[in-house]
């Protein structure tokens, strides 16, 4: 197997390994985070109702930032939107990626806006 298939077959293995721990306790929001290489997007989601609650992206950003900008820009906004839903609460769904970098990034500038996670 050649290493970028491996590599893909790996970050898919975490992805649902970590998602499956969040959807067996799920009473709050998911709050799900995506991370490319030149965005990054969050997404507050109800799956009771399958429904999105809150989204928000580092391309709404108008000014040319760093990546780590974008996310705490992202942070901010995605607990500003989740507030105007009334949602307080939400779980990390950070998906293949490891808790650091932009993810961190974006989930302490949420907690610092009000969110709890």
């Amino acid at each position: 197997m050649n290493v970028r298939k491996k590599l893909n077959n790996i970050r898919l293995r975490r992805s649902r390994r970590v998602r499956s721990r969040i959807r067996s306790v799920i009473e709050h929001p998911r709050l799900s985070v995506f991370r490319s290489h030149r965005y990054t997007t969050a997404q507050i989601i109800d799956d009771m109702s399958g429904t999105t609650l809150a989204a928000a992206s580092s391309m709404e950003l108008k000014k040319k930032s760093t990546k780590i900008e974008g996310a705490r820009y992202v942070g901010k906004m995605i607990a500003e939107r989740g507030k105007a839903k009334n949602v307080t609460q939400a779980v990390l769904d950070r998906g293949s990626y490891h808790y650091h970098g932009r993810i961190k990034e974006i989930v302490e500038e949420a907690r610092k806006h009000g969110l709890k996670i």
